[in-house]
Formats: structure tokens, sequence, C-alpha cells
């Protein structure tokens, strides 16, 4: 019976590993930290809001004895500056790093990324440099079990929208993606966090980065009903 900690629940990827958390019978606690109230109700649903998200610190009873945490807070490059774009990306999650890894050491730390970031924090790409940089700030922490998640196109299920234009349109090209192992959905990218909370590895021996062939996999280890996850 686990507890987990989803950041970025109103957005795609976070609202669709949301609903897989609430299903799953393992999962007993879903704690979603907000900056507002979503209006969704669940026995197992804790909404905690918080509107600082460079100070985790008053959060620290919530994350104490947490399983498994989602990362899923992301926004486009585009529109931003490098100081916005890295504050969001990489700074939020150092800070909810430091303070979940005090309460919860022997959490399973689930990073959404993107195909493409670059751990070596070279790149001449922004988001590729800033994600990488994030990446390896989990990486580094010292959780029980750290997992980047690089997603390709992602394909919306559930009744969930794309709350980003442009990744709704890459979407439609996930068929085509998908044989080559460049596209996932919002489906499998819940199961395989759930998978990794719950200690179902797939991947190879200490295998940390999974692009979306390797998040489709993953979520094979954790199917539920009789629903394909294709």
């Amino acid at each position: 019976m686990k507890r987990v900690v989803i950041f970025g629940a109103t957005g795609t990827v976070g609202a669709g590993a949301l609903l897989e958390c609430l299903d799953h019978p393992d999962i007993t606690e879903v704690i979603c930290v907000l900056r507002q109230a979503t209006g969704r109700s669940h026995p197992k649903l804790q909404e905690v809001i918080h509107r600082d998200f460079s100070d985790f610190t008053p959060l620290a009873s919530e994350l104490s004895g947490v399983d498994g945490c989602l990362w899923a807070i992301g926004v486009p490059q585009t529109g931003r500056s490098e100081q916005q774009y890295t504050e969001i990306t990489h700074d939020y999650a150092v800070a909810a790093i430091r303070v979940l890894h005090e309460q919860s050491p022997g959490c399973c730390f689930v990073f959404i990324s993107g195909a493409g970031a670059d751990e070596t924090e070279t790149s001449n790409t922004l988001w590729a440099r800033v994600k990488g940089r994030a990446e390896n700030e989990v990486l580094d922490a010292g959780f029980a079990r750290s997992m980047i998640f690089r997603p390709g196109a992602i394909v919306a299920k559930r009744g969930i929208k794309h709350s980003v234009r442009l990744y709704g349109l890459s979407s439609l090209l996930a068929p085509l993606m998908r044989p080559f192992g460049m596209a996932t959905s919002t489906v499998e990218i819940g199961r395989a966090m759930i998978a990794a909370v719950l200690g179902k590895h797939l991947g190879e021996p200490g295998q940390v980065r999974f692009e979306s062939a390797g998040i489709n996999k993953l979520a094979m280890a954790c199917p539920m009903v009789d629903e394909k996850v294709g």
C-alpha cells in the first residue's frame, strides 16, 4: 500500500498519472501539490494548496512517509527568458527534491523530462540543457530510486486535453512515431510511474532514463482492468 505525491497534476501528464493512481488498488493515498484546487473529489485524494514553488519547507509534514513522487511540472521554452525557464524547469524541482529527500529518502522519484534532453548540460538548445541539468539533480539527490522519463509524442487519454496546443498537434503524429519507439500516452506514463513505485522494473540493470519505448514497456508491468494501454 503506497502513498504518492504528484507535482503538476493539472497538466496533461500529471492529470493522466493522477487518474491511474486513483484507480490502482496498491496506491492508497495520492497527494497533489497545487497552486489552486482542481475541484476533483476522491477518497484517496488529498490536495495541498501551496503557492510558493521556490520553497516547499512548509509542506514537510505532508511530504513525510511518501513512497513515490511524480514530478510533472513543465512549460514550453517559447516566450520565456532563460531565467524564467530555468526557474520553472530546474529550480522548482530542486526545491521539492530537498524537502522530499529529507522527509522521505526511501521515495521513488520519477521526473518527467523530454526526448532530446541533454544530461551533459552542454546543448546549445536551452530546454535540452536545462532539462538535463534537472535530471542530474534528481539522480544525484540520493533517493532510494530515481527514474527519468523522456517521452516523445504523448497521446492524451481518458478525457484529458493537452494544455499546450503544440503538444496536442504533435500527438497527432503518434501513430506514425510509435513503431519507432517515439510515442507514448498519458495512461502509459501513469502506469509506468506506478510500476516504478511498486518496484516492477523492466529496464536494463541500472537503467535510470527511459524513452517512450521504455516507458511503454514499464507500463506493461502495471496493467489494470481489461483495458489495453496501447
